[in-house]
């Protein structure tokens, strides 16, 4: 279903790239699990569309989006709504990190994504 959806996505948006942010593992091995295999379908998907898939740590988008590694939620949600323009924060904490991921993108140089 998750692939079906990211491919559907990409057929009607038809992005240059797809970024993501790379999986934190914390306490519970069956919730990282799943979020790997979400990340997999979205993977293959847009593997099997041509477009390149772009992978960043946490920290990574933090650093690019706030100016360090350690930001909170709120900080990011903060600097999303300023960077776009936004006339309110994202509403939820996973909006924000979804556009701070793709922000991260966006500004990073050529090079730097090839080595990602």
């Amino acid at each position: 279903m998750i692939f079906d959806g990211i491919r559907e996505l990409i057929a009607l948006h038809e992005p240059d790239a797809v970024a993501l942010e790379e999986s934190y593992v914390g306490a519970d091995a069956r919730i990282a699990l799943s979020v790997g295999q979400a990340r997999g379908a979205a993977m293959v998907a847009a593997a099997t569309a041509g477009v390149d898939c772009t992978e960043y740590a946490p920290t990574r988008v933090k650093q690019s989006i706030c100016g360090h590694g350690h930001a909170d939620k709120g900080q990011v949600q903060r600097m999303v709504k300023m960077l776009l323009a936004l006339d309110a924060v994202p509403r939820t904490t996973h909006e924000a990190d979804a556009l701070a991921v793709a922000i991260c993108h966006a500004l990073m140089p050529p090079l730097a994504r090839m080595a990602s």
